[in-house]
């Protein structure tokens, strides 16, 4: 069976991966930087407390991503924030294939653009080895969130994994994706 390809991969598939082996001389189309993954995390600070906030904000998670989230545990004990090990603090969840375009195309269609003083990504954000870094401050950005049933504003961390070598490369594949990144004045 075979899922009909999301607006984002067709244009990936029909006119980035040809315009980038004509320009950098690609001999296959395997060789091209794409996209590998996206993942969510969301820290959850009160979890220690009250269990109950862990739960709304997993149930956040899965109507933002389309998927069920895993529990990130704490590493180590620290008395200070009456943290012990093995304890749950957060969610995460990994996103692959049709589902990672789906969401990529509606974070940067909708959701970044709903933000709060949006002027566009940083391209600092790029962390040397391909893979791009961004915050949301609040989950009601996507319109999957409704503001009337939430508890509590939270912020998530997306972080875009790609097959570029290097932060040129990422960024010339980010951009022609349709990722809002401020092109720096040199």
């Amino acid at each position: 069976m075979s899922v009909a390809p999301t607006r984002l991969q067709q244009l990936y598939e029909q006119k980035i991966v040809p315009d980038i082996m004509k320009r950098h001389g690609y001999k296959s189309h395997l060789a091209v930087p794409r996209l590998s993954k996206i993942t969510l995390n969301m820290g959850i600070g009160q979890a220690v407390a009250d269990k109950k906030k862990l739960q709304s904000a997993m149930e956040d998670m899965t109507q933002i991503s389309g998927q069920k989230p895993v529990q990130t545990l704490a590493r180590k004990s620290i008395a200070g924030f009456k943290l012990r090990e093995e304890v749950a603090i957060g969610c995460k969840v990994t996103i692959r294939r049709k589902r990672m375009y789906d969401f990529l195309d509606r974070l940067i269609t909708t959701a970044l653009p709903r933000s709060r003083d949006f002027r566009g990504l940083k391209a600092k954000s790029l962390d040397g080895r391909g893979n791009y870094s961004l915050g949301i401050p609040e989950q009601i950005v996507f319109h999957e969130i409704q503001y009337e049933k939430i508890d509590e504003l939270r912020g998530l961390d997306v972080t875009i994994t790609t097959t570029a070598s290097d932060d040129e490369q990422a960024l010339e594949l980010l951009l022609a994706l349709g990722v809002p990144i401020q092109q720096q004045e040199r």
